[in-house]
């Protein structure tokens, strides 16, 4: 950590008091929502008529069941009880739906439920046309919207898709919000869709006099490239060996996919729903960003609750990474710790003490095959740094929680930073941000977790410029990505610089991701950004 980018991080904290990070701010938004190329209008016989469908509708049935309550295990393993549930169940894929009343779409304005707390289901089968006015449907994305008064959800092909701190999409979006949804990014004519929509009145809690019914309903059709927001930026390839021409194309561009953030760090890839978390430390919150949601905030208070938030320049979570349940793990800056949200939002605690003296501030994570989990603690989290009276260690370390038990398992870094296993898992890299000694070191991994035979992987003392080391990350064939001096360096097994790659604004930290894991994912100050790339990557594996 150096001077330069303290400044940064302090003036972009200071900011965030001023001018809140909102939807506004964000440069790139990833569902279309401006003008489409094309729209059936669904509440048309026409519209109907061209996706060869219909509608229809059921109220719904509050039913009073047996369940059990929470037991100790916070899930309904508990005592008997007694609690609602409704019928039918008419979002499942396949759901027979034929002894329901058909609408004309005319008519879907007509107010249907029965007032006060009450819900109900509409259904509609939609087979994708060869075209729609002048545009070809092959190769186009195509989103459903819908607006209900006053609250919807959507089930598609049989599922709802939910992450933690959605709002829109599948779930409510607000009052008499449009809940959207994207059907294809890559749509083909003749392609099958069940689409039910669960809607009910609200607020719920003023049982409400009005009723339900559906304000606007549309398919959009959006050009191959269209809608995303995402866009190539300047990029410069920087060759320093021929052998970059198998890792990366000569002519690649980086894509921006979103931007108006304080500071990014700490992107994980998660394959369970498609989308990427990433923490922006300065504004204590974890974001999600997926192709068809764009950006949402999905952990507010990510990383540090006290009450001397405004002494801090980065308070909030940094490196981020999953288990082999898929269980999002977190480095909190602010509460000085290492925790894990489970799948059910509960937050559990796994390293925040070293032989009884807090930690200093946990930067980057990763785990082994075996669970065994490695994370670096620098004190850049700290409002004061290497000087903070809060510092508690005398050393910046490396660590291995393994089995239960929390090892020291470096102390030779200045600001351990980056860390990636080689895709044997036997050795590790980890990375210093020292601006005075730019060093990447090498060890050896053994089974208990420690670590022996350091070496010298890469020294970049000599390269200009204030950036030292930060993210890093190692693809299937063993080279390293490092966010290092001037940009994005790869480096082969052997330590030896390919070449570098230059965007728009420095990436600090980056994942692997997509089905394939060919996408670079670069969380680079203020925005966020990827980059194809020709060898996949290693790492968690959800």
């Amino acid at each position: 950590m150096n001077t330069r980018l303290f400044f940064l991080c302090l003036c972009a904290s200071l900011a965030s008091f001023v001018q809140p990070v909102t939807a506004q701010n964000w440069a790139a938004q990833a569902p279309p929502y401006g003008r489409p190329d094309a729209t059936i209008d669904l509440r048309t016989k026409e519209g109907v008529q061209l996706i060869k469908g219909e509608w229809r509708y059921s109220d719904v049935r509050i039913l009073e069941v047996d369940a059990k309550g929470p037991g100790p295990d916070l899930k309904p393993s508990g005592a008997l009880v007694k609690t609602y549930d409704y019928a039918p169940h008419a979002g499942i894929a396949g759901f027979d739906d034929t002894a329901w009343v058909i609408l004309d779409p005319t008519t879907l304005d007509a107010r249907r439920g029965n007032g006060k707390v009450s819900f109900n289901w509409y259904r509609l089968h939609v087979t994708l046309p060869q075209s729609v006015a002048a545009l070809s449907v092959a190769g186009s994305t195509v989103s459903f919207e819908i607006v209900i008064d006053d609250y919807a959800e959507i089930w598609v092909n049989g599922k709802l898709t939910t992450v933690l701190g959605q709002s829109g999409g599948s779930v409510v979006k607000g009052w008499n919000a449009p809940n959207k949804v994207i059907l294809t990014r890559n749509a083909q004519p003749g392609e099958p869709f069940e689409i039910a929509v669960f809607g009910y009145n609200g607020p719920v809690s003023r049982a409400p006099e009005n009723f339900i019914w559906v304000k606007s309903s549309t398919l959009d059709f959006y050009k191959p490239g269209h809608g995303s927001g995402i866009q190539p930026v300047e990029t410069k390839v920087i060759r320093k060996d021929p052998a970059l021409d198998t890792i990366i194309s000569p002519d690649a561009k980086i894509e921006k996919l979103a931007g108006g953030f304080q500071f990014t760090e700490g992107p994980v890839w998660v394959r369970e729903g498609g989308y990427l978390l990433f923490s922006d430390p300065n504004n204590n919150l974890i974001y999600r960003w997926s192709e068809d949601d764009g950006v949402s905030i999905y952990r507010t208070h990510s990383g540090y609750s006290g009450t001397d938030i405004g002494e801090y320049g980065q308070p909030g979570s940094n490196g981020l990474t999953l288990d082999a349940q898929g269980r999002v793990t977190i480095n909190e800056h602010g509460n000085r710790r290492v925790t894990r949200l489970e799948k059910n939002g509960q937050l559990t605690v796994l390293a925040d003490r070293y032989q009884g003296k807090r930690l200093n501030s946990p930067n980057d994570l990763v785990y082994r095959s075996d669970g065994a989990l490695y994370f670096t603690d620098p004190p850049f989290g700290l409002p004061k740094f290497f000087d903070d009276p809060r510092k508690e260690l005398p050393f910046s370390g490396v660590y291995c929680l393994i089995r239960g038990e929390l090892k020291l398992v470096s102390t030779d870094l200045t600001g351990p930073n980056g860390l990636a296993f080689s895709p044997d898992e036997k050795y590790l890299y980890v990375d210093d941000w020292d601006d005075k000694k730019k060093i990447i070191l090498r060890y050896d991994v053994q089974p208990d977790g420690s670590l022996t035979n350091k070496s010298t992987f890469l020294d970049a003392t000599s390269e200009p410029g204030e950036d030292a080391w930060d993210g890093l990350k190692v693809d299937r064939l063993g080279n390293v990505y490092a966010s290092g001096p001037g940009g994005l360096w790869i480096i082969s097994p052997e330590g030896k610089r390919l070449g570098t790659i230059v965007g728009p604004e420095h990436p600090h930290n980056l994942a692997w991701g997509g089905e394939d894991r060919k996408t670079l994912y670069l969380a680079a100050q203020t925005g966020l950004y990827r980059l194809s790339v020709k060898i996949p990557g290693i790492g968690q594996p959800q």
